[in-house]
């Protein structure tokens, strides 16, 4: 018993060190772009990886949410024929929409290269999100935590270091061809430990059957999804056309610093709490299911409050490491984006315990809501002050979430308890 509490403890440990490493990457990776890149070019990178971030679900159509429920109930032995399903839905949606999104990206008006580099990296960061999934599902966040810090922390550390020390390392083609390269290869781990896995039932037929009752199930969640991912993909289009393509690369680089707060997040107690939660529903162990939202919430806002006092202290003097004039007037939008960014974490809390019992229709409801609050917001704000009215609408759709979600979650305990 010793033995498997210290391996246990072990596991978490190096998941967590992962993760951490992962979010240091990243959070320096942002820095060293600042610095070494122009503005503008900057803003495209966050164009482009905006636009990757919401063409994945459009080719994934939010199946996983659907797939990770009946996942865990379904036996070893069965779950292959769960995947290949997915697998065969994923691989319709390339083919429907692969000339769709070609168009898109051809009336673009994107630097060309980055146009032939969207689709290869949508595959890859496709796959290795759903293998990130399902590893986290299936209780093995080590390995999800290894995948993870392969395709998101490791080439951001390379690349920084080579455009530290070489001039001609700093240009976008270099950056998402390590990107590219970084994904294969955590593709190749991702599909190592599926066959340890022994994910039997690949050679059972696609259940088509299954995919539509899936899809209908979904359907709604990925309309919820695209509404929130909507906010964070628009935002940063409508600052390009208020201020143009400097201003987003501004932006970028803010979002980009209090993003890491969500990365951390979800490394060191989303990721756990997700199957903890939906296995004590499962069990109808409403009340410990309670408890564990409380102590959620705790851990949720004591992590707020270090990772802001932190991050507060920190950034004025990477401002003046990477010493562009426009950044350091453009500080004022961190205290805006870190406040928005917090609330969407808190609002993450109620948003699990209602998924994992199942009740989707406040989240679908909250997400809608909270594009619809972005888009009449920004655009009431936009005529007194553009660059500020994004961040107010960001504000303020995430803060609909969160009351949404709030009371969705006291009405659902209130009724456990009659």
């Amino acid at each position: 018993m010793i033995i498997f509490h210290l391996i246990y403890n072990s596991a978490r440990l190096i998941n967590l060190f992962l993760r951490v490493a992962t979010l240091g990457a990243r959070f320096t990776f942002i820095f060293f772009l600042s610095k070494y890149l122009d503005p503008a070019l900057l803003g495209y990178y966050g164009i482009f990886t905006a636009s990757v971030s919401y063409a994945l679900y459009f080719v994934g159509l939010d199946f996983y949410t659907y797939v990770s429920r009946e996942i865990i109930k379904t036996p070893a032995n069965k779950r292959g024929q769960l995947l290949k399903a997915q697998a065969a839905l994923s691989g319709l949606l390339y083919i429907t929409l692969f000339p769709v999104i070609v168009l898109l990206l051809f009336q673009s008006k994107w630097p060309g290269h980055l146009v032939w580099w969207f689709m290869p990296i949508l595959f890859l960061e496709h796959f290795n999100q759903e293998i990130s999934r399902l590893l986290n599902v299936l209780s093995e966040q080590l390995t999800s935590s290894v995948i993870q810090f392969i395709r998101q922390g490791s080439w951001a550390i390379a690349i920084g270091f080579l455009m530290s020390i070489s001039p001609s390392a700093r240009n976008l083609d270099l950056i998402i061809a390590s990107w590219a390269v970084a994904g294969l290869f955590a593709a190749c781990i991702g599909i190592w430990k599926l066959n340890l896995l022994n994910t039997d039932g690949w050679h059972l037929p696609v259940d088509w059957a299954w995919i539509i009752k899936g899809i209908k199930v979904s359907i709604l969640l990925l309309l919820a999804t695209l509404a929130l991912r909507g906010v964070n993909t628009f935002d940063r289009y409508w600052l390009e056309a208020l201020s143009g393509i400097e201003a987003v690369g501004a932006y970028v680089l803010f979002l980009g610093v209090a993003s890491t707060l969500m990365t951390f997040l979800d490394a060191a107690i989303f990721a756990f709490a997700y199957p903890i939660l939906i296995q004590l529903n499962d069990e109808r162990k409403y009340c410990d299911a309670h408890q564990y939202v409380k102590r959620l919430l705790m851990q949720t806002i004591a992590i707020i409050v270090v990772f802001l006092c932190i991050s507060l202290l920190l950034i004025p003097h990477l401002l003046l490491w990477i010493g562009n004039a426009l950044y350091q007037q453009s500080e004022w939008m961190y205290s805006w984006l870190i406040s928005a960014i917090s609330i969407y974490a808190i609002s993450m809390v109620p948003h699990l315990a209602l998924y994992a019992r199942g009740l989707d229709k406040p989240i679908i409801y909250s997400h809608i809501s909270a594009l619809l609050t972005f888009g009449a917001v920004t655009w009431l704000f936009s005529h007194l002050n553009t660059e500020l009215s994004i961040l107010i609408g960001l504000n303020a759709s995430f803060f609909t979430i969160l009351i949404w979600n709030s009371v969705a979650f006291i009405q659902m305990t209130n009724k456990d308890k009659t």
